[in-house]
This record gives C-alpha cells, sequence and structure tokens, in this order.
C-alpha cells in the first residue's frame, strides 16, 4: 500500500525528472484550511521543515489560511519538530463542557490555544532568517464590514452564499483578502492582480501576530469576528479559507526565469478548491479553471488506501467533535493515532526525495 500520491504541473514534473526533488528548488509552501486535518502532516511537517528544507537554506514563502496558517507558523519556530508537536498537543486537546459550545467557549479555547502556542515564540516566527510567513485572512465588506449582531451574521454569510453560487466573482462584493506577510519579501507573483478578490496587504509583527492567526482560523458564525488588529485595515476579519480554502494562487508568477522554483504542497487531496463555498463546484477547482497557475506545483495527498486505515477511515476533522461529544478522550486519541499514522507520509516523501520515481506522479486535475 502507498500512502501518498503525486500530482505535479507541467514545470514540476520537468525539473523532478531532470533533477529531482530538491530542497534547494523548493520557494513557496502553501498550507489550506481544513481544521484538523492539518494534524496528519505533523511528522511530514517536522521531517520537511526540521531536516529537509534547513539542508539547503534559502528564502521561502510559506503561506497559509486557518490551520495552515498556524502550521507554517509552527515551521517557522525556532524548533519546528517541538513547534509542530505542541500544536498537534493543543489542537488535539481542545476540550468543551457543552456538546454545543457558545461562541463565547470555543473563542476562549482557541484563544488560549494560540496565545500558549505562540507565547515565547514571537520574535522566532516573525523574523525567521529564512523562512517568509503570509497568513490569508478575509476581511468584511458591505453587510459584513460591521455585523452588530449574530442574526445580521447569519444574513450577511447567507448574501455570500448566494453570490458564490452565482459567480465566485460576486463573493468580492462581499468580502476581500488580506495577506498579513513578512515585510522583507516582496512577493510580486501575489501583488500583481489576479483575481476578483480585493487583496490588502499589511506587515505582519510581534504585536499583531496572534490576532492574524486567530483571525486566519475564526469560523464565521461559530466564533466572533476578530476586530481590532493592529496595523490592518479596520474592520471584521474571518478564516482566511472563506475565500483561499486551498489557496488557489498563480504560483507559476514564482517559478523564476529558469522555471526552477517550485511549490511543494503537502495537501489533504489532489484537488485545489479555490474557496469554501466552493466545494460543491468541482468545475471550479484551479487545476480547471486556472490551469496555468499550477505549472510549477506539486501536491504530495494522503492515497485513499491510507485513508481507510484511519480511525473512522477518514481524516481527523470538525465533524469529529460532534460525533464524539463529551467523549474528548476518545477523539484525542483517534486523533493522536491518526498523527502517528502519518509517519508513513513522512516515510514516503522522504524516500521520493531519495529516490524519485517519477511513475507515481500524475498530472493534477
Amino acid at each position: 500500500m502507498k500512502a501518498l500520491t503525486f500530482h505535479a504541473g507541467p514545470l514540476a514534473l520537468a525539473q523532478i525528472g531532470a533533477q529531482g526533488l530538491r530542497a534547494q528548488d523548493i520557494a513557496i509552501v502553501p498550507a489550506a484550511a481544513g481544521g484538523p486535518k492539518g494534524l496528519i502532516f505533523q511528522a511530514l511537517d517536522q521531517w520537511m521543515f526540521g531536516e529537509w528544507l534547513p539542508s539547503s537554506p534559502r528564502e521561502r514563502i510559506l503561506i497559509g489560511s486557518s490551520i495552515g496558517a498556524w502550521r507554517m507558523a509552527a515551521a517557522c519556530q525556532r524548533d519546528p519538530v517541538k513547534a509542530f508537536a505542541r500544536l498537534g498537543e493543543l489542537y488535539a486537546g481542545q476540550r468543551y463542557t457543552s456538546k454545543k459550545p457558545t461562541q463565547h467557549d470555543i473563542d476562549k479555547v482557541v484563544q488560549g490555544l494560540l496565545g500558549e502556542f505562540v507565547r515565547g515564540h514571537e520574535e522566532d516566527i516573525v523574523s525567521h532568517p529564512h523562512h517568509r510567513l503570509h497568513l490569508l485572512a478575509v476581511r468584511g465588506k458591505g453587510r459584513l464590514a460591521a455585523p452588530g449582531h449574530p442574526r445580521a451574521e447569519l444574513r450577511g454569510f447567507a448574501a455570500a452564499a448566494l453570490h458564490n453560487a452565482c459567480s465566485r466573482t460576486w463573493l468580492g462584493r462581499l468580502m476581500e483578502r488580506v495577506v498579513i506577510g513578512d515585510a522583507r519579501a516582496q512577493a510580486p507573483w501575489l501583488r500583481e492582480r489576479f483575481d476578483a478578490f480585493t487583496t490588502h496587504f499589511s506587515a505582519l509583527s510581534r504585536t499583531n501576530l496572534a490576532a492574524s492567526l486567530l483571525a486566519s482560523g475564526t469560523l464565521p458564525l461559530i466564533m466572533k469576528p476578530v476586530t481590532a488588529i493592529a496595523d490592518l485595515p479596520p474592520g471584521s476579519y474571518w478564516d482566511g479559507g472563506i475565500i483561499d480554502y486551498h489557496l488557489a494562487l498563480p504560483y507559476t508568477r514564482a517559478a523564476g526565469e529558469n522555471k526552477t522554483d517550485l511549490v511543494l504542497y503537502p495537501h489533504f487531496t489532489q484537488h485545489i478548491v479555490p474557496g469554501w463555498l466552493d466545494k460543491g463546484f468541482p468545475w471550479r477547482r484551479a487545476a480547471r479553471a486556472h490551469r496555468g497557475w499550477l505549472d510549477n506545483v506539486l501536491i504530495v495527498a494522503p492515497s485513499e488506501e491510507f485513508l481507510r486505515t484511519l480511525p473512522r477511515k477518514k481524516l481527523p476533522d470538525r465533524a469529529d467533535f460532534t460525533f464524539y461529544g463529551l467523549d474528548h478522550d476518545e477523539r484525542i486519541r483517534n486523533w493522536q493515532r491518526a498523527m502517528g499514522e502519518g509517519q508513513r507520509l513522512r516515510d514516503e516523501l522522504a524516500e521520493f526525495v531519495h529516490r524519485p520515481d517519477l511513475s507515481r506522479v500524475s498530472t493534477l486535475n
């Protein structure tokens, strides 16, 4: 049984065929939203950021939304192996006293989680010698600019869903993308407009790090919007995955003059779904709608066979909070078991780096 699948754009496939998968060629690492799904990459992340990529230091952009933003913040800590272990322990260890926790309950737990995760590591994260962290969040417009109460927020997101159903472009009437990123990285590939969403760029700092991480993972209606983030435009902020669920971004622009810079994307699935609201629209997948954006991308994703070996035969996800209810110990045990099984993903990626096998690489679709 193979635990990993490999999916590449044409430039990535040619580069790997000629040179292999080399750490020195990895220029961008994206990390998708997806809540507990991100836990499956704990061991792979520890190897990538603790051993493999440091063997060839260079400037790299790490970009993520929601749990992906948190993973990339772990990668920027001085000891990424310990940071990923701590993130997994803290995220899996969430406990609530009610089967239906309130917004206040969830906000309190998540803020405590993030506080413990970043406290004492702020300088490491924002000033890493090689990594350039970029966090994605959504800022509301129109009726979502400043919803005064939960019913107004509900109506605003219902309108957003209707707008998106008509056209992803229309969603730009109610939401803006905000990139909170390392000011040392110019990232022209990201700054030149590429879709219908107004995009704001703000500098990541020690002052706004925790609030930005919270905003990037703030689930609409389930958590309160984050406001008054230092050095960001005023407004209401939510999970970056609403617009950038799987980070459908114009990566080919960053391939470089020699077309050798690659995007290595450990992902839950082979498909890149642009926004959370696009999950039901397979024709909007990036490989179909924006094929030219992904020429230099290599996606590594868990195989269906691997998923069937996990508890409940799937990746950990938010539905587990409902399934296990107040039996937090059982949920935590199964999430920890899934993280342990993720060592097979790490081992197969390390083996592919050591002995590239192009027969295992399929075309992005």
